[in-house]
C-alpha cells in the first residue's frame, strides 16, 4: 500500500533531518544567515516540524497542533536537543497519521485544504513529502557551506 512506501519515505527522511542537524559543527552555525541567505538550518527545521505537524498531524492524527509559522523562520537559537526531540515527535505523529489511514481515505480528499482548493490524499502527502526534501536540501546546502569557514567566503 501507499501509505506503506510513504511511511518508510517520511522516516527516512525526517531521520536524514536529524543527522544534518547533528552534523552543524556549533549551534551558532545552524542559525546564522547572510546576504541573501535568510533562513537557517535551523529554521527550516523549525519550518518543517511545523509543516508536518500542521498537516498531517492535525490532518491525519488529530494532535491539534497549533502551529506558530512565525516562529518557524523568525525564532532562533532553539537547543538542538529541543530539535531532536520534536523531529522524533514528527516521525511518531506522521507514523501515526499514515497508519490510519484506509483504502477508502487515500482515494478521497485530504481533511485540510492546503492551498486554494481541496486535494487529493495521495497528490497532498506525496507535496508534503517533496517540500520536506526540497527543505532538507536547503539545511544539507547551508551546513555544507558552513564547514569550509566563512559562508560569505563561499558566495
Amino acid at each position: 500500500m501507499i501509505q506503506e512506501a510513504l511511511k518508510k519515505l517520511y522516516i527516512r527522511d525526517l531521520t536524514k533531518l536529524k543527522t544534518e542537524i547533528q552534523s552543524y559543527k556549533d549551534e551558532a552555525s545552524l542559525w546564522r544567515t547572510t546576504g541573501d541567505i535568510k533562513n537557517s538550518g535551523g529554521n527550516l527545521c523549525l519550518h518543517l516540524i511545523g509543516n508536518l505537524k500542521a498537516f498531517i498531524g492535525n490532518g491525519l492524527a488529530d494532535i491539534g497542533y497549533e502551529r506558530q509559522r512565525e516562529f518557524e523562520f523568525s525564532g532562533k537559537d532553539v537547543d538542538r536537543v529541543e530539535l531532536y526531540e520534536q523531529i522524533e515527535e514528527t516521525i511518531d505523529v506522521v507514523s501515526h497519521g499514515l497508519d490510519q489511514l484506509t483504502e477508502e481515505q487515500l482515494a478521497g480528499k485530504f481533511p485540510i485544504i492546503i492551498w486554494k482548493e481541496a486535494t487529493g490524499m495521495t497528490y497532498t502527502l506525496i507535496h508534503l513529502h517533496a517540500h520536506l526534501n526540497y527543505h532538507l536540501g536547503q539545511i544539507n546546502y547551508h551546513r555544507r557551506m558552513l564547514v569550509g569557514g566563512s559562508i560569505d567566503n563561499v558566495l
